[in-house]
């Protein structure tokens, strides 16, 4: 909730920050871009599946304290890279959902691991809730550096409660006979032949454009178009309808084929914004928007790890989603980049908008025919 809480308030800092460092926002958004691409690397999954969730998560705490508080002591573009692109991007890996739904995966049945996911996911989202807003204010009273600094105290309690989750995954999990374990080369072998893991790797590129694109350039936007107060209200928002819609289709991938969930909601996520883009930018319209993409906004994570644990089993959940997950900061590296280069040379986000829109309709289609039957027996 902490680290997804403070990740999602990013997008709140780009405007006086470009106005404070004369940076522009495609430099600040190329760092950030750099962030996500390395919250992506499916490194800290491997740790977790090989050490344990509970360290991986206690040294991404420290980290990512660190990371914010010497993001507020450059100055330079490379000085942003190296604090909030590497340092904070490597913390992130290390204290979300890569590292948190593998423990989770160790701990419940098959039969109930999509909720469970779910409420994981909406337990972040409802950090996304809390955080914007109240960075929004402290930027209006005490500037982005000391609301940063606050930030990364905040961080700290990571560090505390990663002492509460389990260590190195037991011989004796009592879940082990659902998970057919074979060795770790095997099962990275037979992944990468896998079409269905494939696909899922190519649509979820596209949840990670949609969710960084609008998560960090939605409140400039705003902005851009006369609500400049509406940034944290419109974030604030998107939290609140992401618990409900993480919460309502982890539930429903327990029931139904989880492929056809997950194209349902990428064609909606292109329908939320094309009708956004069609009517005139108002207050009603950008709550609007904020609460339709809000309820499909990470939807996708319990659905997409969901199906990876139900094609592969828990066991090594952390390594295979890890592997989708870096496609979809990929995807997240180019929607903050994109979105920051692409305004600074036209003057406008109507582009990467339109960037969006069709990826959507693209990742309706790739869904579709995923084999998402369990693997019982894995080939050497």
């Amino acid at each position: 909730m902490m680290s997804a809480g403070i990740r999602q308030s990013f997008g709140l800092f780009l405007q006086p920050m470009s106005e404070s460092l004369n940076l522009g926002r495609g430099n600040i958004s190329f760092a950030g871009a750099v962030s996500n691409l390395i919250y992506g690397l499916p490194l800290v999954g491997i740790l977790a599946d090989r050490y344990g969730s509970r360290w991986v998560l206690f040294g991404g705490g420290l980290l990512y304290a660190l990371g914010l508080f010497m993001m507020t002591q450059v100055q330079t573009t490379l000085g942003l890279i190296g604090t909030m692109g590497i340092m904070v991007g490597l913390a992130l890996g290390a204290t979300t959902y890569v590292v948190v739904l593998g423990a989770v995966a160790q701990l419940v049945p098959p039969e109930k691991q999509s909720r469970s996911f779910g409420i994981i996911t909406a337990a972040g989202s409802s950090g996304m809730f809390v955080v914007p807003p109240v960075a929004q204010v402290l930027i209006g009273r005490f500037g982005w550096q000391s609301t940063v600094v606050i930030l990364s105290c905040l961080a700290l309690l990571i560090v505390l409660l990663a002492l509460g989750l389990p260590g190195k995954a037991s011989a004796n999990d009592p879940f082990a006979a659902h998970s057919q374990e074979q060795t770790f080369g095997v099962l990275l072998n037979n992944a990468r032949k896998h079409r269905g893991y494939l696909l899922l790797i190519s649509g979820f590129f596209v949840c990670g454009f949609h969710v960084a694109f609008i998560g960090f350039h939605l409140p400039a936007f705003l902005a851009d178009n006369g609500l400049p107060e509406l940034g944290g209200v419109a974030l604030s928002l998107t939290g609140v309808f992401n618990i409900v819609g993480s919460s309502l289709f982890g539930w429903l991938g327990d029931y139904y084929r989880k492929k056809y969930l997950l194209s349902f909601i990428y064609l909606s996520r292109a329908i939320v914004i094309t009708l956004f883009l069609v009517f005139p930018i108002t207050q009603l319209s950008a709550v609007i928007f904020a609460s339709a993409i809000g309820f499909l906004w990470l939807a996708t994570v319990p659905l997409t790890s969901g199906t990876v644990s139900q094609i592969f089993g828990a066991r090594y959940l952390s390594t295979l989603y890890g592997v989708v997950f870096f496609s979809h900061q990929i995807g997240a590296f180019l929607g903050v980049w994109l979105g920051g280069r692409l305004y600074d040379a036209l003057g406008t986000y109507q582009p990467v908008w339109i960037i969006a829109i069709v990826l959507g309709l693209f990742a309706a289609v790739v869904h579709l025919p995923i084999a998402d039957e369990r693997i019982l027996q894995l080939a050497p």
